[in-house]
């Protein structure tokens, strides 16, 4: 992850209230806010930031999303990552993301 920052948080996974919706885990707030401030200047369309991410012994590229709505940004489980590593929602869940 040369080059990258590395932020640490601990979160509960939730999944989107549309049917068969996804599961994301939020960021925290303060977080987010400075790796807006930081890097905003690198997101994509929609708010999207390229990200690498790791759940217990899980690593994968992705991409983490800004949200206005809630007002930080939203990292994607997909449903391989959920599998391996047993999440359903409201678990909780120590999240490694590099952007």
């Amino acid at each position: 992850m040369t080059n990258k920052i590395k932020y640490e948080f601990s979160a509960k996974a939730w999944q989107h209230a549309a049917p068969n919706g996804w599961y994301f885990v939020s960021l925290p707030t303060a977080m987010a806010i400075e790796i807006r401030e930081h890097l905003q200047w690198q997101e994509e369309g929609w708010g999207r930031l390229k990200a690498s991410a790791q759940i217990g012994n899980s690593l994968w590229e992705t991409a983490i999303w800004f949200d206005t709505k809630h007002k930080t940004y939203l990292l994607p489980l997909k449903a391989a990552i959920r599998k391996k590593e047993c999440i359903e929602a409201d678990k909780e869940l120590n999240v490694t993301v590099w952007i």
